[in-house]
């Protein structure tokens, strides 16, 4: 498995796995704890939630399925931007790691840019990480000059910027991969294969078939292939955990590169940062 670099020097799969949208369904229950340990058993160690999903069942989902290998996983969760004050984060953070069952995130995430002021988030960051509370800290769907704002407030242990990043996203790399890659900070790609909208495009159905791969393994791997890039992939099922990890040993060579440039070119010019 491809590892990424945090600024700190700890390295962590490139391909993790995401929980958006689990957690929904009492029937699914079983089914997405067997999932997310399968993804664990096959090195996808790192695991996304947020205090968000599910209205924190996703959060609880996961407690769940890493009970007993809590030192296997390398663990993100994110807060909502209203919870990113120096009085309500501390309290935000509890609740996600009594949910969570454990002690301490890996990683915790500003979910979105809120109201609160930056230089106020960077500091009750920063009191979790003294607290033993949250180990490294990082932002979630910020743009380049969100970056730069928070850099400007002190936000230079920033891990990571969480983005929606895929074949059909692929406007930050106009300024905002750059900028980050000078910074280093690693991407982390949030839906990656489009919430599933790429496995059904014609186009990537008939590249992947000439490679003997699924759209979604051609899809991962053109992320895996970018620089300083973790994918984080949802899967349900243990089967579609089994598909996403094998996109990990797909190597796409030269000319299929260039075949999804054509296919999928960046914008012409830079935009917003996109989100969903």
């Amino acid at each position: 498995m491809k590892t990424i670099a945090l600024p700190d020097g700890t390295t962590v799969p490139a391909l993790g796995q995401g929980t958006w949208m689990m957690a929904e369904d009492a029937d699914r229950h079983a089914a997405e704890i067997a999932a997310l340990r399968t993804g664990i058993d096959l090195g996808m160690t790192l695991i996304d939630t947020a205090e968000m999903y599910a209205d924190g069942e996703s959060e609880r989902l996961v407690g769940e399925a890493i009970t007993g290998r809590r030192e296997d996983v390398f663990l993100v969760s994110k807060a909502y931007p209203q919870n990113a004050s120096r009085t309500r984060l501390p309290q935000a953070c509890e609740a996600s790691l009594r949910r969570l069952g454990t002690d301490r995130l890996d990683l915790y995430l500003l979910h979105w840019r809120g109201g609160v002021p930056l230089v106020e988030t960077v500091e009750a960051m920063g009191r979790l990480v003294d607290a033993g509370k949250v180990l490294r800290w990082g932002v979630s769907n910020l743009d380049t000059d969100e970056m730069e704002e928070l850099i400007a407030a002190g936000g230079k242990a920033c891990a990571t910027d969480q983005i929606l990043y895929n074949l059909t996203r692929r406007g930050p790399e106009h300024d905002l991969l750059p900028w980050l890659a000078t910074h280093t900070i690693p991407v982390m790609a949030y839906s990656p294969v489009e919430q599933g909208r790429l496995v059904a495009d014609a186009e990537l159905c008939s590249l992947a078939t000439d490679l003997g791969a699924t759209p979604a393994q051609v899809a991962l791997a053109w992320l895996l292939a970018q620089n300083n890039v973790i994918a984080i992939p949802k899967a349900g099922r243990s089967a579609h955990v089994h598909d996403n990890r094998a996109a990990a040993d797909l190597v796409l060579a030269p000319d299929t590169l260039a075949r999804l440039d054509g296919l999928y070119p960046r914008p012409r010019c830079r935009a917003p940062l996109e989100m969903l």
